[in-house]
């Protein structure tokens, strides 16, 4: 029997060894509303935010053991995520050490569970944690990469620690079993002493809460203290009734639902559970936020509050079938803003975060295209949205605009000059301004505003902007190198620069593959599969490329790549004729979803040692600076349904199939597929309209 629904145990991580030091990304956690990263000891948690109230990124709980800290042994931690808890444990002179860490459901903080088992002769256990506070509550918008962070003042009554800095409090307390005995001592270690018999063991509690209030912070300490021998199981009962929501359309917890996947094929099903999880572990459903229940894009330690229009995009199938409720209200109100001058939104006030980012245009009309093909809300392109500068028009005025914004760009070559380095991938300074990538998304824009042109009934708007695009598709063909399989960048003075990256071979093959000969397409992949596919994930930019000396920074270099660039990839590879080639990478990119979802990049196996075979998640640490998961996971769920089914689900909500699954797996399907209020099965290339209310796995 294949499993259709997955739960907490399904998704659980493989163990990952940390020693001090290691290139180790530690773990996430989230309730949906706090957030929260395990630290590299046993015990230690960092990164607490429950916006708008911050600990920042500051390191609290860290163990002690002996009257020593713990790290000093030199023990390694083994930890395992799962979506409900992080599990780890140690061994240190004779103590097992085992936590179980969770964010408790509706709280503003973060439980640890610890037991110890005493593998030696009757002994006194003399324990305690090194706690510290930087709760502050900004009253600005959260526009940068960390969370604020401020100096507090510490007091202690007896096992518990409150913070403050007068704007918001945190309260922490290392609660020891009944017997113990709490020693005296300063705020900064909490220390009690138990006598444990040979084999026995004893269990502790840490938590940390962190409010607006004094009486708020100190409210939740309660509240967590009360239900620590609870809240485990509540945590994975809940967390189990929100992976069964993601594929049940009546289920109130979301405004659609994903088609559930019916496969023997391990590798097929966790790429897919991994898509839609690493979604899922985005929500936000903070009442601070002006723009109700929004999806962040990295956690837990930078940039929290923003949403990226470019990585939410990446995720775009994934939110028109899951919450397009929610995607509607974020696409309205990023066209409300100046998608020229910033790279996203923050919830906090709405307002906008960073500088431009230059896929915008694409990304915006890929999310209304998306949106509009799986709701049918037709009535949306017609709805009147007003811009900045006080410019009110439909949408599907809007889309055109967007499909034409390029001419603004538009150099001597005919081309759309997109910028400098931060404009494009900022760690690679050579894939700078007319590059093909986003160039050929122009020819795409441009026919996806024919096609609705079409359907508006406007037949001389979509001839004039299909018979554009065709003109800037062989302004795009004049960039390919022939023979090389991949293309220039050219520079404003003409300047031509090889560039060996893959966001030109990933977007110009999901985009323009039809206008490109047979020979070109075969080159591309070859490119790809020699120089950028490795066995378990792929480099972002050849080891080949000049510029491959630039920078460490893994999600756009050599040494690693972007979550949805594998994805994205093996779309591009499917549409460019070469499907065997993302058939015998999938094995290698399932192992890498062994550590929890995609990192914001994951190393290729040269940059550093896999973790059982999966590709390991970059630390964020200087010159790395990656983030442990990030909300373009969603892509891998558009590979599955788009690539590998070759679910096409046009803008007049036609539904078609074209894929090559049986190759994997004769009788797998997808089950439940949501298209403008109707239900879709597919199955052996076959799409059928459900005629009945049966639900999946039933």
């Amino acid at each position: 029997m294949n499993p259709l629904i997955p739960t907490c145990t399904d998704l659980a991580s493989d163990e990952v060894t940390d020693a001090f030091d290691d290139m180790v990304n530690p773990p996430g956690l989230t309730n949906h509303w706090a957030t929260a990263q395990v630290d590299h000891d046993v015990l230690a948690v960092r990164s607490l935010n429950v916006p708008p109230v911050s600990q920042g990124d500051s390191i609290s709980g860290q163990l002690y053991l002996g009257g020593r800290l713990a790290r000093s042994y030199g023990q390694p931690v083994h930890t395992r995520w799962r979506p409900d808890r992080v599990e780890r444990r140690t061994t240190i002179d004779g103590w097992e050490l085992r936590t179980e860490t969770v964010c408790p459901t509706g709280e503003p903080g973060v439980l640890v569970r610890l037991t110890i088992t005493n593998t030696r002769g009757e002994r006194r256990l003399r324990l305690g944690a090194w706690l510290t506070s930087t709760v502050t509550r900004s009253p600005q918008a959260w526009r940068a990469a960390e969370p604020p962070q401020a100096e507090n003042t510490l007091t202690r009554d007896a096992a518990r620690v409150t913070g403050t800095d007068e704007t918001a409090w945190s309260v922490q307390e290392l609660r020891p079993p009944e017997d113990a005995t709490v020693l005296d001592g300063t705020a900064r270690v909490v220390e009690a002493e138990v006598w444990v018999g040979a084999g026995e063991s004893c269990t502790w509690t840490y938590l940390h809460a962190i409010a607006a209030t004094s009486e708020e912070a100190s409210a939740a300490a309660d509240r967590l203290a009360a239900a620590a021998e609870t809240a485990v199981a509540t945590s994975e009962e809940a967390w189990n009734r929100s992976l069964a929501a993601l594929f049940d359309p009546d289920s109130p917890e979301f405004s659609g639902s994903l088609p559930v996947l019916d496969t023997s094929d391990a590798d097929l099903r966790r790429l897919y559970w991994w898509g839609a999880v690493g979604v899922l572990w985005f929500r936000r459903d903070n009442p601070a936020s002006v723009l109700g229940r929004t999806y962040d894009t990295l956690m837990p330690r930078y940039w929290q509050t923003t949403t990226f229009i470019w990585d939410y995009s990446l995720s775009s199938h994934v939110h028109a079938q899951l919450d397009p409720a929610v995607m509607r209200r974020q696409i309205a109100h990023w066209v409300g803003l100046d998608i020229e001058q910033h790279f996203g939104t923050e919830w906090l006030t709405g307002g906008p975060v960073g500088y431009w980012y230059s896929v915008n245009h694409y990304a915006m009309t890929r999310l209304v295209r998306d949106y509009i093909a799986f709701t049918g809300d037709w009535a949306f392109l017609a709805e009147e949205l007003t811009t900045p500068d006080g410019g009110t028009r439909p949408l599907r005025e809007h889309l055109r605009s967007w499909a034409r914004h390029w001419h603004t760009l538009r150099s001597g070559s005919g081309l759309a000059d997109y910028g400098e380095i931060d404009n494009l991938l900022e760690c690679v300074s050579s894939y700078v301004h007319e590059v093909a990538s986003l160039n050929a998304a122009n020819v795409w824009c441009l026919r996806t505003a024919a096609r609705f042109a079409e359907l508006d009934g406007d037949t001389g708007e979509a001839a004039g902007l299909r018979a554009e695009a065709d003109e800037l598709v062989a302004l795009v063909r004049d960039l390919y190198i022939p023979g090389a399989g991949h293309f220039h960048a050219r520079q404003p003075d003409g300047t031509l620069v090889p560039t060996k990256h893959c966001y030109d071979f990933a977007t110009v093959g999901t985009t323009i593959a039809q206008d490109l000969p047979e020979q070109v397409r075969g080159e591309m992949v070859r490119f790809f599969d020699t120089e950028l596919r490795t066995p378990s994930w792929m480099r972002a930019l050849s080891a080949h490329d000049p510029d491959a000396g630039y920078s460490l920074r893994a999600d756009h270099q050599w040494n690693g790549a972007y979550p949805a660039w594998p994805p994205d990839s093996a779309r591009a590879a499917i549409a460019l004729g070469h499907p065997e080639a993302v058939a015998d990478w999938l094995p290698g990119l399932a192992r890498t979803a062994n550590q929890g979802p995609p990192g914001q990049a994951h190393f290729v196996e040269e940059a550093a040692e896999p973790v059982h075979g999966g590709a390991r998640k970059t630390p964020p640490q200087f010159p790395y600076l990656i983030d442990w998961s990030c909300s373009s996971a969603g892509s891998f769920v558009e590979l599955v349904i788009g690539g590998i089914f070759g679910v096409e689900v046009d803008v007049d909500g036609a539904v078609t199939a074209d894929g090559w699954v049986a190759r994997l797996d004769p009788d797998a399907a997808l089950r439940g597929l949501q298209v403008a209020g109707r239900r879709y099965d597919i199955a052996g290339g076959q799409v059928t309209a459900r005629t009945d209310d049966r639900k999946d796995g039933q």
